[in-house]
């Protein structure tokens, strides 16, 4: 029988993980005793916050968030909440993760953008590993006021090693499309600022096209390049990496039939593919899960699974003395090759 690909000891990288979507029953009632917030018994708390193993609709997905963002409108409440986040990813053997969250989504009680930011900063300054923070924009209708002030923070906090390491586009794709978001990004590129964006997941592969066109660094899920072969082989050209999800993407139902999910094809066309969980709390997942999921569906074996590493090596929004540290904890080699 052939090994497994995935070990006890194996280390892992998550560039795509949401903090209100890694809130943990365990977690949320840490904020809840933190709060004097009464949260309910056991089993139905967890209804509230995880899917069901076979999630039937993006609504059933969507309805999780409501208590963790209710959880986190204090500074303390997200401070530590990405504190136990980033000790559970530890746990887990996650040696860089970038954690994106929308500070607009915070402020129900009193706290302004900048107050989440600097509270989940806070937060990531006990992280046991190098660590990135996401700002993401909202999709919607008359919040251009909100995405600009997350835009001026992203650009205000951007680091490289700690801090603000990009900004994203996050929501619902298919009602406010990609394009309707052009002066924003051009103006976050005007800035310096590099910025992936949630493309080619709800919507169709002009999505993608567009979030190429406006210059993001990455894609986040990229699920339905395949529909356009010109732009599959754009996005190979440039590099471009795609932040995959395989749980995410069925129980939202962007890919209805997982054994028909673009995941190898991009993988065996040379396009930049990572691994990653999204909402690992909602989902029922981790990053060990996603490539044990990788390996049930696909069949990928320890060189791949290395290679998607290296690409998340890549791909990260790091310096390269980050990137020379997570390469040593993983083990691969120095200047982008894979150790057989």
């Amino acid at each position: 029988m052939d090994r497994p690909i995935v070990n006890r000891n194996d280390r892992f990288i998550d560039l795509h993980l949401h903090l209100d979507g890694a809130v943990t029953p365990l977690i949320a009632r840490r904020l809840g005793e933190m709060q004097g917030m009464a949260l309910p018994e056991d089993e139905l708390l967890e209804k509230q916050l995880c899917v069901p193993p076979e999630c039937l609709s993006l609504n059933d997905f969507l309805r999780c968030f409501e208590l963790p963002l209710t959880l986190l409108q204090t500074r303390e409440a997200l401070a530590e909440c990405t504190k136990l986040v980033c000790k559970s990813l530890a746990e887990q053997g996650v040696v860089y993760a970038e954690i994106r969250f929308a500070p607009q989504l915070h402020c129900q009680r009193g706290m302004s953008q900048e107050d989440a930011v600097r509270a989940v900063l806070d937060g990531l300054e006990s992280c046991p590993f190098d660590a990135g923070l996401i700002l993401c924009c909202m999709r919607g209708r008359g919040n251009e006021k909100e995405n600009a002030e997350t835009l001026a923070l992203t650009a205000k906090y951007l680091s490289a090693e700690g801090g603000a390491a990009a900004m994203d586009l996050a929501g619902a794709e298919a009602l406010f499309p990609t394009r309707n978001y052009r002066e924003l990004f051009e103006n976050a590129a005007d800035k310096g600022i590099p910025f992936t964006i949630h493309a080619g997941e709800a919507d169709g592969a002009d999505s993608i096209r567009e979030a190429v066109n406006f210059g993001a660094s990455r894609i986040g899920h990229g699920v339905r390049c395949f529909e356009d072969g010109a732009l599959a082989e754009l996005v190979r050209e440039k590099g471009i990496p795609l932040e995959m999800c395989l749980t995410s993407n069925r129980q939202t139902h962007a890919v209805e039939n997982m054994a028909e999910h673009p995941f190898m094809r991009y993988f065996s066309q040379g396009l930049k593919v990572t691994l990653n969980t999204d909402d690992p709390a909602i989902e029922r997942t981790d990053i060990a899960a996603e490539y044990r999921y990788a390996e049930e569906l696909f069949g990928i074996d320890g060189k791949q699974k290395r290679q998607l590493l290296e690409n998340a090596v890549e791909a990260a929004f790091a310096g390269e003395r980050v990137k020379a540290r997570v390469r040593a904890e993983l083990g691969l080699a120095a200047g982008g090759a894979v150790d057989g």
